[in-house]
């Protein structure tokens, strides 16, 4: 018998938390969300509650736990769009689709009684969260910034009606060819001249965020502003990405390029896989996992690419050849084996385009999936 119920008390919140963690405990592609974080989606004064509706279901075979799912309405996002969506994400399911089948009439259910006419994700609150479902690449080591599943998962959505709406790839990055590496330094250093444009410059990322974060929320609002699924930044988002770019940001694997007045046209900001670091706690930050932490983020073997923008008036001036230039150089690191980019779009052809100069492998994609209600 399968029950689903709409999480209302601490110990449902800590079921819904736990559910994922218990199901891949012994999956080593699966990465954790940090806990802390995880669980103020429950605070009545999360950052996103002032633009945001939610709703989470617990589903129970036989009286235990074997699924979970969270609906969103992001009022922002439809009054940006015109449309009369609510987002899924947080949805994960033991290998039985009557559960899953249980989860989603839920959710759109939910979705009919606020008015709401289609039903599209994995997507979260903001593109800050974890997004879209993984549909190759099981096999592959999650990036701390992302969710992993299983196969199953695509397999019932699309059984229940839901069709692709956009995918994302996920590419390793390593090093061109020295002759490759020599022309990108070479037209890096010309574009620069030509545009006398410059590199800021930082001492620590607590100067890093004090003097260019915000021309950076600037040129991410302009930049990311007709990317799938994006949001204007609030206040709140704002101080949420200012306070996790303290804690893992190093300048050396960040780049800001500012034009003659100063100003910030274009930024690159990456740092350590911290994949590793909490996979044995589950997301927990014990003493243990501090200790992982920081050698991660002092000789990383791995380096996660997070954010990349420019003017959009900057895009066809080659300006992004400087950031592919810097991180070539990252790459001379003995001890970085490959840049990981995350998630791309793949119809967002300026990023797409800066990562042929590299030694690419394409080796995970996500899909957003759209079903609309009738």
């Amino acid at each position: 018998m399968i029950e689903v119920k709409k999480v209302t008390t601490r110990r449902e919140q800590r079921q819904f938390l736990r559910f994922p963690l218990d199901l891949y405990k012994n999956n080593p592609c699966f990465v954790p969300p940090l806990w802390m974080d995880e669980k103020k989606i429950f605070d009545k004064d999360y950052l996103y509650h002032d633009q945001c509706e939610d709703v989470c279901f617990l589903a129970y075979k036989d009286g235990k736990v074997a699924g979970r799912i969270q609906g969103i309405l992001q009022k922002a996002s439809n009054e940006k769009t015109g449309e009369k969506r609510i987002r899924f994400t947080r949805f994960d399911t033991i290998e039985d689709f009557e559960v899953a089948k249980a989860l989603f009439e839920a959710v759109e259910a939910w979705a009919r009684e606020i008015g709401m006419n289609a039903v599209c994700g994995p997507l979260g609150y903001s593109d800050l969260e974890r997004e879209g479902l993984l549909i190759e690449g099981f096999d592959q080591l999650s990036t701390f910034e992302e969710q992993y599943n299983a196969p199953y998962y695509g397999e019932f959505i699309e059984k229940l009606g839901y069709e692709k709406e956009i995918d994302w790839n996920e590419s390793q990055l390593r090093a061109p060819s020295p002759e490759v590496g020599a022309e990108l330094k070479q037209l890096s250093e010309f574009i620069i001249k030509r545009y006398k444009l410059h590199i800021g410059e930082a001492k620590n990322a607590n100067d890093f965020i004090k003097k260019y974060a915000d021309g950076l929320f600037e040129v991410l609002d302009h930049s990311y502003d007709g990317l799938y699924g994006t949001v204007p930044f609030t206040d709140g988002m704002k101080k949420l990405l200012i306070d996790n770019f303290k804690l893992v940001v190093n300048p050396k694997r960040t780049a800001v390029l500012l034009d003659e007045n100063d100003k910030v046209i274009a930024f690159a900001v990456s740092f350590a896989s911290l994949a590793k670091a909490v996979q044995p706690s589950q997301g927990r930050l014990t003493p243990l996992t501090l200790i992982r932490l920081l050698k991660a983020l002092k000789k990383p073997d791995i380096i996660d690419l997070c954010l990349v923008g420019v003017e959009p008036e900057w895009l066809n001036r080659g300006v992004s050849t400087v950031f592919v230039s810097g991180m070539v150089d990252m790459l001379a690191d003995p001890h970085v084996k490959y840049l990981e980019t995350n998630l791309n779009l793949e119809d967002n052809y300026m990023i797409q385009n800066m990562w042929k100069r590299f030694d690419r492998t394409i080796h995970k994609r996500r899909r957003s999936y759209l079903k609309k209600l009738a």
